[in-house]
């Protein structure tokens, strides 16, 4: 692929845009409510994220292109069994690292409590509770439910230098993580819904104890 329009952004560029709001007035308001602040649940606000600014080439809108290392995964299938469980979208972003357009996938304005798995296995991911409003079109999260699900790989596609995230247990593409979060994490798990799949609490509270009960 040619890339025509090479923007090398770095995580310390976009730390330091966080901290000092350097282009925020810049920052164009989304449609749909969009503004200069956006408010997490617990009622911190943040700046918007710099590294996704909503228009023009976004550091979240890029796919990825990472060797995701599949030696210690405990789910492995082919690329056939693959497309066959997926469907077009969650194959494409999963399995390929592709990226969805933003605001227009199933989990970026999505507010139930409960619990997102990956798509690709039984392995939860992320709470709903550490999900909040990023303004980037993508659902954006604090943190993961447990740090060995979640794997960070180097991604130096496209001239940037990011920091792809992945599922440890099928090898999954998740998103990108970023620096620009609201506290206490001060990070921002930025990942694609097709990588997704929601339980409500009520489920996953049952599907724990199933789990715990077979140990």
């Amino acid at each position: 692929m040619v890339v025509t329009a090479v923007v090398v952004v770095s995580v310390a560029v976009w730390a330091q845009q966080a901290k000092t709001g350097a282009n925020a007035a810049g920052e164009e308001k989304h449609a749909e409510g969009g503004s200069e602040v956006m408010a997490t649940k617990a009622g911190d606000a943040v700046m918007p994220p710099f590294a996704c600014p909503v228009g023009g080439q976004s550091a979240c809108g890029l796919p990825s292109n990472v060797v995701i290392d599949m030696a210690g995964a405990a789910v492995k299938r082919t690329e056939a069994e693959w497309r066959a469980l997926l469907t077009p979208i969650q194959f494409k972003v999963a399995r390929q690292q592709g990226t969805e357009p933003p605001f227009r996938n199933e989990y970026h304005d999505h507010h139930a409590d409960g619990v997102y798995f990956s798509v690709c296995s039984e392995t939860p991911l992320f709470d709903s509770r550490d999900k909040f409003e990023s303004g980037t079109g993508w659902p954006s999260f604090t943190k993961p439910i447990e740090g060995r699900f979640v794997a960070v790989a180097s991604d130096t596609s496209y001239g940037m230098s990011r920091d792809e995230v992945n599922c440890t247990v099928d090898g999954a593409h998740l998103g990108h993580v970023f620096p620009d979060g609201p506290q206490p994490t001060g990070l921002r798990y930025c990942i694609n819904s097709a990588s997704l799949r929601f339980v409500p609490r009520a489920e996953y509270t049952t599907w724990l104890a199933r789990q715990q009960a077979a140990k």
